[in-house]
């Protein structure tokens, strides 16, 4: 009798996802396809604690970079890209079923970084650390699970990690040095982040940044 409630109970918010994610679904979109990623959202503590952050790299001189909306900072799992949307439905059912068995599971914000290469740091991030195996684990079920709709897998390792910044090409030496010595000079508090659901996000690309819309949400459970 349990069992067969849990699973009513599945099926209800499965539906209740679909409707949720058919409203959500706006007019404004130019052509068919809406662009689409799944993350794990963030209390608002730690997008407080981030915001303080890019505060703090624009007081110390940072160079000019394109900060990222502190309300949109989130943990990516997988990046979709232009999605028609009648796919969404068939995502929505596989998102659904790839985080069954998956309990919730708690992070923290770490220390901040740079990723790059030989032309200097591209992206400024904050790391997390906590329950990294699990987080792990959940982006491995993602990825299985939209590699059955034939989207590509990433081909990267994956370092979960929140974007705070990206970087143009033309920093020059002085100051990608500045940008990397701030990283260890910049204080993040240790803010934690509890991980109970999954979300399904829409991304719309404006003049003063990217916008983003939560579509559906998938709570994690055993």
């Amino acid at each position: 009798m349990v069992a067969l409630r849990q699973a009513q109970v599945s099926e209800i918010d499965w539906q209740n996802n679909i409707e949720r994610t058919r409203k959500e679904l706006t007019a404004n979109t130019r052509n068919n396809n809406l662009r689409l990623f799944i993350a794990c959202l963030l209390p608002e503590e730690a997008l407080s604690a981030l915001a303080s952050a890019q505060q703090q790299f624009l007081k110390a001189g940072a160079p000019k970079l394109r900060w990222v909306r502190p309300e949109g900072i989130h943990l990516t799992l997988k990046f979709l890209g232009e999605v028609p949307q009648e796919r969404v439905q068939a995502i929505d059912r596989r998102l659904g079923e790839a985080v069954v068995g998956v309990r919730p599971f708690d992070l923290a914000l770490d220390q901040l970084g740079t990723f790059g290469g030989r032309n200097g740091p591209r992206v400024l991030w904050a790391g997390i650390r906590g329950d990294l195996d699990r987080v792990g684990e959940l982006q491995q079920r993602i990825e299985a699970a939209m590699a059955a709709l034939d989207f590509s897998r990433e081909d990267r390792a994956f370092r979960p990690h929140l974007t705070l910044a990206r970087a143009s090409n033309d920093l020059m030496a002085v100051q990608q040095r500045h940008l990397e010595g701030l990283t260890r000079t910049v204080e993040l508090p240790e803010v934690a982040i509890p991980v109970s659901q999954v979300s399904l996000m829409r991304s719309i690309l404006d003049r003063s940044g990217a916008i983003y819309h939560e579509l559906a949400s998938f709570p994690l459970h055993s």
